[in-house]
């Protein structure tokens, strides 16, 4: 995933959330999971940083026959 920071100062914090959603056989979605990752920083003014991160899930949430998919991503604050 790459990050762009179009700010005047660099980006020295900071933490991604990643949605992964539990789908059903036919489609369905039962739920989503949120994980946190933290941003590769720093990301200079006007820079871009690439991040990659696993996302791993119980087993016990993905049954036989189901499978999951990270579409959501929100960006948070670092506490």
């Amino acid at each position: 995933m790459t990050f762009t920071n179009t700010g005047r100062s660099a980006v020295t914090a900071g933490s991604v959330v990643l949605g992964t959603h539990v789908l059903g056989p036919l489609g369905t979605d039962w739920t989503t999971l949120p994980s946190v990752h933290p941003l590769p920083v720093p990301i200079a003014p006007g820079g871009t940083a690439e991040g990659r991160w696993t996302v791993c899930v119980d087993a016990w949430r993905v049954p036989p026959g189901w499978w999951i998919e990270t579409r959501d991503v929100w960006p948070a604050a670092s506490p």
